[in-house]
């Protein structure tokens, strides 16, 4: 045909309006002689407009025409153009779906299938498809078959006769069939082995819940038994293991119609281990002996669908009970947060964004959170023991366990985000979760939705919607009915019982679900201002409460600080309306008691939360005029250090609260939670901090008893884990005090000042008080306990000249100034650099001298009883043997490494690689050593508020420090195995480096 100019281009910009994205391509198919009828036939354009894609539409059509026989293809035009609901269908399934136009161009006849089941009120069920079924005799045209039936299915979905659970229930009813339809055949194929026994096959999963994909595995558990008393039980499960693997051959194997789905069997018991069938009495040995929670919670779904149906009765009716009782197994809270977590890892970082089953607000969420809640409340409500997630969803929401409105939002998300994952795998019939990322695919997605307007746009924009609500779904779902439990309501409105909120409470991992519950009622109880933020912020923080190792501490915590702060207009405002606060407090209450008896006792600290800059350390010129500025406006020495310490106090909280944020929270920026970096940022911060605290106290002495000035100039020498900046929240301040009279001023009382100055500090850091103390340890000075607290420069030069051992000047590498005069403090340094660094290294002698004491220190100092592989500090690869390493090469090799001259670890470990002193990979397995068991010792002090070198023995304790390693819960064993694996390689660098060896 030869279209004119004109035609041609109002041909052109009428496909436009109709909804084609390929105009010209259309254009050429509707100029095909077949075509002619439709070209001039505006119903049928029209029709082709109103499809998701109508590009697609029409060249499935085309295909469709040009296969049929040429009496035929009237017949199909003039229908298409008579009858509105087959119109409507068939240009419907060929607009959305690929794979099922592939399909009618192979098998021209089927769209013959259309004309069945018209009416919005007639839906077929499974005695409907074994009749369509009923014919095949092969894996081959049980596959057309099926994609016959598959097609009417597609159709009356598309064009909104059925909705997505009746369209998910029809496809499983489809399963069925055909389940049922390829074991016939496979019993027809071997009549010996369907005469041995009784098999029958029981639906798991989507298929069992009545609510199964277009493209997906269906979950079975095949149950066999003898078919009489005179067939020997081995032989019946061998027949009818022969039987259940053929099934699974006709509908897993790929034809030249391709496969119709796989047949997965791995629900059953042991997994793909066990065997494919057991008996009866052998499935409920292994479930009432061995089964975890997770295949209770898969058994929830379990229904039979084909073979023998009073087997199948059976083997329901047995297991019934046990999914019932799994709410009350020991280890059910444990259990129920492994599957969580495996939800979350088994994401592919890159599908993260675009996956609609397991991303966050994804269907997995919605469906794992309804069975959680059948399981804790239906041991004691049958109305909840539907298989399907919707009916389980809307008894939930009957029988009062949740909301009305919160249930009847999250059945619109996960309507609309099973309606996404259909016409997703209804395009090419694969099976896939991931939403498309091509404009076009994107397109036709939205349009078949019923977005017209701007597809693309609002596909995206209801997606994120649906997806936020979901989000919500664990306050939706188990916290706020915990509200509703406690609190009163208006006529009409049902709540959880007290037996059910403790259900609850235990499921979720709390304790003494009891005390819980008057946490909550003596927080939200009333009709206050405040009562009403509290309801709205519990549902959220009792989540992440739930989410710690000791979720009953985190509610008492925030109960005490909302007790203390309740009248402070700042602080629920504060929480309700920043949520990196509400967050970041429930993390700190959670996770230990160091951070949250800190905040007790300054409440007002909560503020530090909600700011972005709050939980960033202030460096030690900040702190220090702080603390002198304290001090400064204070009424005496002793009220001068009380505020120096309050500011110490606040300090501390602050870097406790950044570590654990940083440690538990989401790890946007990695580097930022790196252990390296989280362990260097708590040593600076806290050196800093104990230094501006001494600078503080030493002014507030210095004040009280001489006015502006000392009669003798005094400077403190940090050492150790205090001049390497390595402290942790439990350390002492290692020092050594130094002093010079003051041109002019006598000596003897120069002396006797520097001695009150140092003992009054000492005092007044430790006086008892509700901030935590500051011991000042001088135990590196000359001659140790038996020596003077200070000597004057000169002294300190004349003993190390005369009477200095190996060891003393390899304390000395840690030596810094950090308070007092920064002139001595200078020149004292400029005393120690040729003991710490030695002009040409040590002499093997003092090599050897340094081995015997590190090995005398190992042997005499570790603890009676402790297991050397887990003590951080002494034990093997620990703190000590990575320090002494590093510190030997400094003494060896610092007076010609410029790098080496530092009091740092870490810093002096990596100045050694850059010298090539070791090896990249040896400094690398002595870094990572050193990181982890000064994090190990910090992640006790955190959680326990008390220093320890070692794990602790209680579990909850030890579940909170493997927390905050970043081990979930139930990785405790994987927590301890990789400190013995760091350790035991950092011990073998040791060896070759520090022994010789």
């Amino acid at each position: 045909m030869t279209s004119v100019p004109g035609r041609r281009s109002s041909t052109f910009t009428r496909l436009l309006r109709h909804g084609f994205t390929h105009p010209a391509a259309a254009e050429r198919l509707l100029d095909l002689p077949e075509m002619a009828p439709v070209r001039t036939d505006s119903v049928l354009l029209d029709a082709l407009g109103a499809t998701a894609d109508p590009d697609l539409a029409l060249r499935g059509l085309v295909r469709l025409v040009e296969a049929q026989q040429q009496d035929e293809r009237q017949v199909l035009l003039d229908t298409l153009i008579s009858a509105k609901p087959l119109r409507d269908r068939l240009l419907g399934v060929l607009g959305a779906s690929e794979a099922l136009g592939d399909h009618l161009a192979r098998h021209p006849q089927d769209w013959q299938a259309l004309v069945t089941y018209e009416s919005s009120d007639l839906h077929p069920g499974v005695e409907d498809f074994e009749r369509e079924l009923a014919e095949a005799t092969d894996p081959v045209s049980l596959r057309v078959a099926y994609r016959r039936c598959l097609l009417s299915i597609a159709a009356r979905d598309v064009c909104g006769t059925t909705d997505v659970a009746q369209t998910a229930a029809e496809l499983a009813d489809l399963a069925t069939a055909t389940l049922r339809a390829a074991l016939a055949i496979a019993r027809t194929a071997a009549p010996e082995d369907a005469a041995a026994c009784r098999l029958a096959v029981i639906a798991m999963g989507k298929c069992g819940g009545h609510e199964l994909n277009y493209v997906s595995d269906v979950d079975v558990i095949f149950v066999g038994e003898p078919a009489s008393e005179a067939v020997d039980e081995s032989a019946a499960v061998k027949a009818a293991t022969r039987l259940a693997s053929h099934l699974m051959r006709i509908c897993s194997e790929t034809t030249v119609e391709g496969a119709i789905w796989p047949v997965d069997a791995n629900l059953r018991p042991e997994g793909r281990n066990g065997p494919l069938v057991r008996t009866l009495s052998s499935h409920l040995a292994y479930y009432q002996r061995w089964a975890k929670t997770w295949e209770f919670q898969a058994l929830l779904k379990a229904r039979p669908v084909a073979g023998d149906p009073e087997l199948g009765a059976e083997y329901v009716d047995a297991v019934s009970p046990l999914v019932w009782q799994a709410a009350e197994r020991e280890n059910f809270v444990p259990d129920v947060q492994k599957m969580r977590r495996r939800v979350v890892d088994n994401i592919p970082v890159a599908h993260i964004d675009r996956e609609l089953k397991l991303g966050p607000g994804g269907l997995r969420d919605v469906e794992f959170a309804v069975q959680l809640l059948q399981l804790v409340h239906g041991r004691t409500d049958p109305t909840l023991r539907s298989g399907s997630t919707l009916e389980a969803l809307g008894a939930l929401a009957a029988g009062g366990y949740v909301g009305r409105v919160d249930a009847a939002q999250l059945d619109e998300a996960y309507r609309f985000l099973r309606s996404m994952e259909h016409r997703i795998q209804l395009h090419r019939l694969r099976r896939t979760h991931l939403v498309p990322e091509g404009e076009e695919d994107l397109r036709r997605l939205g349009r078949s939705l019923g977005l017209r307007a701007d597809p693309v746009a609002e596909l995206d924009k209801e997606w994120r919607r649906h997806g936020s609500v979901v989000r919500r779904l664990h306050e939706k779902l188990f916290y706020r009915p915990l509200l509703d439990a406690v609190a009163q309501l208006a006529p009409g409105e049902t709540r959880l019982s007290t037996q059910a909120a403790r259900q609850r409470l235990e499921a979720l991992g709390y304790a003494d679900p009891a005390a819980a519950l008057r946490h909550l009622e003596a927080l939200s109880y009333g009709v206050s201002r405040k009562a009403a933020i509290q309801r709205t912020l519990l549902p959220v923080l009792l989540g992440w409460f739930a989410d710690s190792a000791d979720p009953d501490a985190g509610l008492l915590g925030f109960r005490q600080v909302s007790d203390a702060l309740g009248k402070t207009p700042w602080y629920l405002r504060l929480l309700r309306d920043e949520g990196a606060a509400a967050e970041n407090l429930a993390r700190v209450l959670s996770a230990g008691r160091l951070a949250p008896d800190l905040l007790l006792r300054a409440p007002e600290a909560v503020a530090l939360l909600g700011d972005p800059e709050g939980l960033k350390p202030r460096g030690r010129d900040h702190l220090e005029q702080e603390v002198l500025a304290a001090v400064g406006r204070a009424d005496g020495a002793e009220a001068a250090v009380a505020s120096a310490r309050a500011v110490r106090r606040r300090e501390l909280f602050r870097t406790a609260a950044a570590d654990l944020i940083g440690s538990y929270g989401t790890e946007e920026n990695p580097a930022e939670h790196d252990p390296g970096t989280l362990v260097d940022r708590v040593g600076n911060a806290v050196t800093d901090l104990n230094a501006a605290t001494i600078a503080g106290a030493l002014r507030a002495v210095v004040r009280e008893r001489w006015g502006d000035e000392l009669p003798t100039r005094f400077a403190v020498i940090g050492m150790g884990r205090f001049g390497g900046h390595e402290l942790s929240y439990g350390s002492d301040a290692d020092v050594l005090f130094v002093h010079e009279p003051r041109e002019g001023d006598d000596e003897q009382e120069a002396a006797q000042a520097a001695a009150t100055v140092v003992a009054e500090m000492r005092r007044l850091l430790q006086l008892p008080s509700s901030d935590p103390p500051l011991l000042i340890d001088a135990d590196l000075r000359p001659e140790g306990r038996n020596g003077p607290l200070v000597r004057t420069l000169a002294s300190y030069a004349a003993y190390y000249r005369r009477w200095s051992l190996v060891w003393e000047s390899q304390a000395l590498l840690r030596a810094e100034p950090m308070a007092g005069d920064e002139e001595l403090g200078a020149r004292f340094i400029e005393l120690a650099d040729p003991l710490r660094y030695p002009a040409d290294g040590l002499g093997e002698e003092e090599v050897r001298e340094i081995r015997r004491l590190k090995a005398r220190m190992e042997t005499e100092r570790l603890p009676r009883g402790a297991d050397p592989t887990l003590h951080t500090k002494l034990g093997r690869g620990g703190l000590s043997d990575v320090e002494w390493t590093v510190q030997l090469l400094q003494m060896r090799h610092g007076w010609s490494e410029p790098g080496l001259r530092t009091t740092r670890t870490r810093t002096a470990l990596a100045a050694a690689r850059d010298a090539g002193l070791l090896s990249p990979e040896d400094a690398e397995v002595l870094d990572d050593a050193w990181v982890l068991a000064t994090r190990v010792r910090n992640g006790v002090m955190l959680v326990r508020g008390r220093a320890g070198d070692t794990f602790p023995s209680d579990a909850k304790e030890l579940a909170a420090v493997g927390r905050y390693l970043g081990h979930g819960q139930g990785h405790v064993g994987e927590m301890v195995d990789e400190y013995r694996r760091a350790t035991r390689r950092a011990r073998a660098v040791v060896d070759r480096l520090f022994y010789g060896s």
